[in-house]
């Protein structure tokens, strides 16, 4: 076990390259279970959840080898469906496998995925998209087995706009006859990029990022070769970092636009935001309370609700944050209290009043970005703070405290006593 210690009251500052996005690589990579040879992927981070993938593909049969930040992903020798339940359990994630081994061999067995403990994440909205193009369900001891002896084209509605249920259901539906419509579709910047690499595979995908996808299937998929879509999620809680420190900081590698609920918000709260093509700067001083609400892409990302709440603590006047996504998203006020944070929470709304400074402490990361929003409130707290549980913040960010080091930050990783 790990933790950080980090001598808060230092100003970021510099330019930091954000790296390819966790939450796109890890559908990518399943994605190549989905033909037989060699894919290759640009700008995979190296992360616990990454590492994860890795080891059920390994165990389904494929070989994979990691260059740098590229992963090359042989599929020839995959023959298993399933999954035991030691691997589901470790990460969310692993419930990608449902759309690609379905829609490559017409049938998958899993047990309930796992992950962090933010709230329920049911798995139905996944189970029924696949059974609207032909696949049949069953649910016995906590496994899950689908299959199909032909997939075929159908009308998939979701109630609410899944990232995980798109993604599984526009994999399985590349390899089912006829037409896919899904309405109501996830709208992210990683279902778009999804749909670039599966048709580079030969896929015919038309219409991510709106909220309706068009799945016309074939009959066959290739290897392909693609680079995975900048980490939006890192980049904003930078961006957060740079702010809550009062900081000048250049956020590289990344798309503007995908933050745009966030760096709208940044300069309501009182940030100075230049944006180009590649790139963010922001440059913060007083921070001003502001009312905000989790919403689906194009709205403000739940990711970054914890990291935003951190910087909350010391602005000025009252915020209100609600959350609309996972209810059970606020695991990091008890731990910000700790650093004298005022913070109330009433279900799925937070009250915050703005404290002139927070003080050092020893907390905990309840999870991956609750860990982001507690390593956010040690830079700005007065004193010296310990954050335990740092394997976490692993699970999304790729040397954290390295990269904060190189923007002047005084954080270290040392072993838990």
């Amino acid at each position: 076990m790990e933790k950080f210690v980090v001598t808060g009251e230092v100003q970021l500052g510099g330019c930091i390259r954000i790296n390819g996005a966790k939450n796109a690589a890890l559908p990518l990579m399943a994605a190549t279970l989905l033909c037989s040879g060699v894919s290759v992927l640009h700008g995979v981070p190296n992360l616990r959840d990454i590492q994860m993938m890795q080891d059920i593909m390994t165990l389904l049969g494929a070989k994979i080898q990691r260059e740098k930040t590229t992963l090359l992903i042989d599929t020839s020798s995959v023959s298993k469906v399933e999954i035991p339940e030691y691997l589901m359990r470790e990460m969310r994630a692993s419930v990608f496998f449902m759309g690609p081994l379905l829609g490559r061999f017409r049938k998958v067995r899993l047990y309930y995925p796992g992950g962090c403990a933010i709230g329920p994440r049911p798995i139905d909205l996944h189970i029924k998209a696949l059974e609207k193009i032909g696949a049949e369900v069953s649910d016995s001891y906590g496994f899950i087995t689908a299959e199909a002896k032909e997939l075929a084209g159908g009308e998939i509605y979701f109630d609410f706009p899944s990232v995980g249920a798109t993604e599984n259901a526009m994999m399985a539906a590349a390899l089912a006859g006829g037409t896919t419509i899904i309405r109501n579709a996830a709208r992210e910047p990683e279902v778009l990029d999804l749909q670039c690499f599966l048709n580079r595979m030969g896929a015919d995908i038309a219409g991510a990022g709106t909220d309706t996808i068009r799945i016309s299937g074939v009959t066959r998929l290739s290897p392909a070769e693609h680079s995975v879509v900048p980490d939006r999620i890192e980049a904003g809680t930078f961006l957060l970092a740079g702010s809550i420190t009062r900081g000048d900081l250049m956020v590289e590698n990344i798309i503007p636009e995908h933050l745009s609920a966030v760096t709208d918000k940044l300069q309501e709260i009182g940030a100075k935001i230049t944006a180009g093509a590649n790139y963010i700067r922001v440059k913060s001083g007083d921070l001003r309370g502001v009312d905000i609400k989790t919403l689906p892409y194009p709205g403000f990302p739940t990711d970054l609700q914890a990291p935003l709440l951190a910087m909350m603590t010391v602005a000025k006047g009252t915020s209100i944050i609600t959350e609309t996504i996972f209810e059970n998203r606020f695991k990091h006020v008890d731990q910000l209290s700790r650093m004298g944070a005022k913070i109330k929470v009433e279900g799925r709304t937070a009250v915050i009043r703005g404290v002139p400074k927070l003080t050092g402490a020893i907390v905990t990361a309840p999870d991956l970005r609750a860990g982001a929003a507690m390593v956010l409130a040690a830079l700005a707290a007065e004193g010296v703070s310990e954050i335990e549980n740092v394997f976490h913040i692993d699970r999304g960010y790729e040397g954290m405290e390295q990269k904060l080091q190189s923007l002047g930050a005084v954080i270290v990783r040392r072993k838990t006593d």
